[in-house]
């Protein structure tokens, strides 16, 4: 069986382990591969910041930590599932962190806000 080329789909010449029939073919792949990823990276990062700005409009200015109902989060078009990591506390409840502000969900409909020291 003759393998065919990933991109422009001609048969393959040479090594059994080739999956590109030429440079050109290579090339073509892998700047589209890297533009695809460059652009979900941007996509992402946005909605990161986007919340980060959120939880800060709602920490207000000289709070450490706040609790607000879920609903408001969802008005302001908050993303739940965007966040740069998350930490278990010895009770084995989950903080999602946006870089120093975290938000726990309190119960289901309450939201703990809290800015990292």
């Amino acid at each position: 069986m003759e393998k065919k080329c990933k991109i422009c789909k001609k048969i393959i010449r040479g090594r059994s382990d080739k999956i590109f029939c030429s440079a050109d073919c290579k090339n073509y792949y892998h700047k589209h591969l890297r533009y695809a990823a460059k652009q979900a990276a941007i996509q992402i990062n946005e909605y990161l910041k986007r919340n980060y700005s959120i939880l800060l409009e709602l920490l207000g200015k000289n709070k450490i930590q706040v609790k607000v109902y879920r609903n408001i989060l969802e008005q302001k078009k908050f993303r739940f599932k965007y966040h740069t990591h998350s930490h278990i506390n010895s009770k084995g409840k989950t903080f999602y962190y946006i870089y120093d502000i975290a938000w726990m969900e309190f119960s289901d409909d309450e939201i703990l806000i809290v800015k990292k020291r």
